[in-house]
């Protein structure tokens, strides 16, 4: 049986992969419950420092599976809904908080569901087959797996209420213009490397205050200034104390480059 996930581990890189292309990387309940419980792993596991996601073949992911949700739907048991507490929930808490970056190598098509994976990932990587869909109103659905958060962040209020209401598709210049994606490249074929490579640059880094900085981020959008000051002290207060702190200020005075640890 193909695994539905793939995890690959190269030095502190961990790349998942969604494998079903041959359903365009659709998110079955095999595919969510993998993701979900791998990303739990990843949370503790210190040996990763940075997550790469990706998909397999010539898409990122077209989303919730429809096949299989037409057999929910059409089934009497329980809300044929409740996959979005069950695994998207979960999946994206789990994503936005790790402390270690992630990465999303977006080749092809990310709709629905698949492009709020993306948008939860710290940086993006597309080349020029990408393109973003929030596919959600075309079903008669509203957004989820943390888009109703996420996305207003990426391209604000308005937009988003554009995105999400017309569900019209973002291509890949665009996307890079309105902050869907933060690098295009030009190949196809370069935008794997391309964010495993960046992945490798931040796993080198210190992974404390990678954490710690998206943890600030998190709370400045929803809160006060108040909140956000008093969440940098406690920040600094934990990365402080870290190796990596010292590590990075001996080694700035003394003009070397800083060897990080992630500790």
């Amino acid at each position: 049986m193909t695994e539905p996930l793939l995890v690959d581990r190269t030095d502190a890189v961990v790349t998942l992969t969604l494998n079903r292309p041959t359903a365009m990387n659709a998110l079955d309940v095999a595919l969510k419950e993998a993701l979900r419980d791998t990303l739990a792993e990843l949370e503790t596991d210190r040996s990763c420092r940075a997550v790469v996601l990706a998909g397999a073949g010539r898409s990122f992911s077209a989303g919730q599976d429809l096949r299989e949700h037409v057999q929910t739907l059409e089934s009497t048991d329980g809300n044929p809904l409740d996959t979005v507490r069950a695994h998207y929930n979960p999946i994206a808490a789990r994503l936005a908080n790790l402390p270690k970056p992630v990465v999303a190598a977006v080749r092809g098509m990310a709709a629905g569901a698949g492009a709020s994976l993306a948008f939860l990932a710290d940086i993006r990587i597309g080349g020029p087959s990408t393109s973003f869909l929030m596919a959600f109103a075309k079903v008669g659905l509203a957004a989820d797996t943390g888009a109703s958060w996420t996305l207003p962040r990426l391209v604000g209020h308005a937009k988003a209420i554009e995105l999400l209401m017309l569900a019209e598709p973002v291509r890949a210049t665009d996307a890079c213009q309105l902050g869907l994606l933060n690098r295009l490249v030009e190949d196809d074929e370069q935008v794997l490397p391309t964010a495993q490579e960046l992945a490798a640059r931040l796993a080198a880094g210190p992974t404390v205050a990678y954490g710690a900085i998206k943890r600030q981020l998190s709370i400045a959008d929803a809160g006060t200034l108040a909140d956000a000051l008093a969440a940098e002290a406690q920040a600094q207060s934990i990365c402080g104390s870290t190796a990596d702190h010292r590590a990075g200020t001996l080694a700035f005075v003394n003009k070397q480059k800083a060897v990080f640890e992630g500790r």
